[in-house]
């Protein structure tokens, strides 16, 4: 699959490594959620990116939206707990990740979904992680990003508070955790200012989707 990114100037040159979790920064949003942000924890994520666009097994799909038919706006990709990760980079991210929360989180990261975002037409719409046990619990959603960055939005679900906005690209990692699925949405919106591709990397729980 071809595609054109505009490299960070701090990736050249470099394969994919991961730094200590220990520069994670908690922003507390209100309602029992949370976001984690770490910029830049994988370096040499240009080279993953090119990588995970030309070999992931991608696949379009179509939902139902009202009476019509549409286009999802993005590509999928989806690991199961016991597939393979397309890049060994990656299941360092998900060990060190279950590893750093496991005493928030109780159990380990087990699964991992794929978003490719071509350009600025791809979005995802506002939602939250409602399928499993998400629905009723807190978990944890953790969100790699390799690529051009794309605003991540987040919006308390019953309106108390304000929009939340994280550009997220090159290497960049959120977790978003406690009551965050369930009080809180979140949103990539469509753009006309994207300057390249961009994938995300969602590692979650068993039974969290």
């Amino acid at each position: 699959m071809s595609m054109h990114l505009q490299g960070s100037l701090f990736d050249q040159d470099e394969g994919p490594h991961l730094s200590p979790l220990t520069g994670v920064r908690r922003t507390v949003l209100g309602d029992g959620a949370w976001i984690d942000l770490l910029p830049g924890w994988l370096s040499g994520g240009d080279r993953l990116m090119a990588e995970l666009a030309a070999e992931v097994p991608w696949r379009a799909e179509r939902r139902q939206m009202y009476d019509r038919t549409v286009d999802v706006p993005r590509l999928l990709a989806f690991y199961r707990e016991t597939d393979a990760l397309p890049a060994s980079v990656l299941a360092e991210a998900r060990d060190a990740l279950s590893s750093h929360y496991a005493d928030e989180l109780g159990e380990p990261f087990a699964t991992a979904g794929l978003c490719y975002y071509r350009d600025g037409r791809d979005s995802v719409a506002w939602h939250g992680d409602l399928v499993g046990r998400g629905a009723h619990q807190d978990t944890m959603v953790a969100i790699l990003s390799v690529g051009a960055p794309r605003d991540l939005l987040l919006r308390p679900l019953h309106g108390h508070g304000s929009t939340v906005r994280r550009p997220l690209g090159h290497g960049d990692l959120i977790v978003m955790g406690g009551s965050c699925q369930r009080t809180w949405q979140h949103a990539v919106p469509k753009t006309t200012g994207a300057r390249g591709p961009r994938i995300s990397i969602q590692y979650r729980p068993r039974g969290v989707r």
